[in-house]
């Protein structure tokens, strides 16, 4: 009869994988229990609203989006019961328009049903009635080939009673008025297209503001660009212009943002997502060159994660969807919050009514020379996004705990691995 081998194996298999478990149950419990607290914020008298278009949860983040306004911190209304929604406006009667996406349409045009839509609806909130359900009055949508990178992220109703749209489909603006097309602007005639956009994240394009008469801002995401497109005359200016020939603007300028808010004078608010940074962009008067003017990258001891939304108020403070780390805030010039709400879910947009999104709005551009808030530009790894997105991990996991998730999974795997064989070989 051969000779046992040692238990050496399996007991170091056994001290492997506890040790890998230890590692990460010890380090997520200290940062849970050391985590900073978010969303208690308060100011005011707690009556003023914030309207909120939630992308929701689960694998990319498409699953249980909302609607719904807040007073104060309190819950009035909420729409739910769709895959996702994003921008949200309230418009004069009290109702709100919002771009969607949900599954399970039979009208498909080109696409296996049951598929996707996606586009804008209007939600009647029954405002004067409490007891009554919120209502989609209306939807105009389309078929798309996917759930993902194919939404409507933005619509707003133009004086003309057009709504204007993004399209992140087949990479367009365009105007609406009756369930007809009035006018459209398509990015290939800006930018170099692929054979067919609807199979790939090509631009995403994903926010349009008008700006003047005729005259919209639109932001290219996946250029890292803003562009002001002229209704007959296509683009007359670039922010953060592609200075190296691969048809994008500087990365550490705009890095797939959202969501810009156009101040006036030479000034412009953007959710730099990438950058984890709210920034407010200053065109040079002799240069005539787009440049940082006020930045902030965090609120609350908490660096920003994918900020999505940042609004000027009124009452010249910052309102910022810090979409990750489920939160919204709203920051005065030096960047202390002032008002913070914790969201149940992944937010994409906020806005603090009566006023909403405003064009116009005060700049920090002439009394703040620089940076200012929590920490620096976090770099967020992929596998961070991904559990980010995916997970919806605490807005304290960092890439810290990705390194010793990996640590621990690799240690109980390695572990698991020599236990067996120290037995199989027994």
């Amino acid at each position: 009869m051969a000779p046992s081998l040692p238990a050496s194996p399996r007991s170091a298999g056994a001290a492997l994988a506890v040790f890998g478990v230890l590692i990460l149950v010890l380090t997520l419990g200290v940062s849970a229990a050391l985590a900073p607290e978010v969303g208690s914020a308060s100011a005011g008298n707690g009556t003023q609203q914030t309207l909120v278009g939630s992308q929701g949860g689960g694998p990319g983040l498409h699953e249980k989006g909302s609607v719904y306004l807040l007073e104060g911190k309190e819950t009035a209304w909420r729409a739910d019961g769709t895959d996702s929604y994003f921008d949200v406006t309230m418009l004069d009667n009290g109702s709100v328009l919002a771009g969607f996406m949900d599954s399970g349409y039979e009208e498909c045009g080109p696409y296996e049903s049951p598929c996707t839509h996606t586009g804008f609806r209007v939600i009647d909130p029954h405002a004067n009635d409490s007891s009554a359900e919120p209502e989609v009055v209306y939807e105009y949508s389309f078929p798309v080939r996917t759930r993902v990178n194919s939404e409507v992220h933005d619509v707003e109703l133009l004086p003309s009673g057009e709504f204007l749209v993004t399209d992140m489909e087949y990479e367009r603006i365009f105007t609406v008025k009756n369930g007809e097309i009035t006018w459209q602007w398509n990015a290939s005639s800006q930018y170099d297209a692929p054979e067919d956009p609807t199979r790939t994240d090509w631009l995403h394009i994903n926010d349009v503001d008008a700006i003047g008469e005729d005259r919209y801002l639109v932001s290219v995401r996946n250029a890292h660009q803003l562009v002001v497109v002229e209704r007959g005359e296509g683009v007359v200016e670039v922010i953060n212009k592609d200075e190296d020939g691969d048809g994008k603007g500087d990365p550490t300028l705009l890095r797939q943002q959202h969501n810009p808010q156009w101040l006036g004078n030479g000034s412009v608010l953007v959710a730099d997502s990438h950058n984890d940074r709210i920034v407010e962009l200053h065109r040079n008067a002799e240069t005539g060159e787009w440049e940082e003017a006020w930045a902030l990258y965090g609120a609350e001891g908490v660096p920003f994660s994918w900020p999505r939304d940042a609004d000027r108020l009124s009452n010249g403070n910052t309102l910022v969807t810090d979409s990750l780390n489920q939160r919204i805030v709203e920051v005065n010039e030096s960047g202390e919050v002032v008002w913070s709400y914790k969201t149940p879910q992944v937010p994409y947009e906020a806005e603090r009514l009566p006023e909403g999104e405003t064009v116009g709005g005060v700049s920090y551009a002439d009394s703040n020379d620089g940076d200012v808030g929590d920490g620096q530009i976090p770099v967020l790894s992929f596998l961070l996004m991904v559990a980010q997105t995916g997970l919806q991990v605490p807005f304290w996991f960092n890439e810290l705990h990705v390194a010793v998730s990996l640590i621990s999974i690799f240690s109980v795997l390695g572990g698991g691995a020599l236990v067996v064989w120290g037995t199989v070989r027994d």
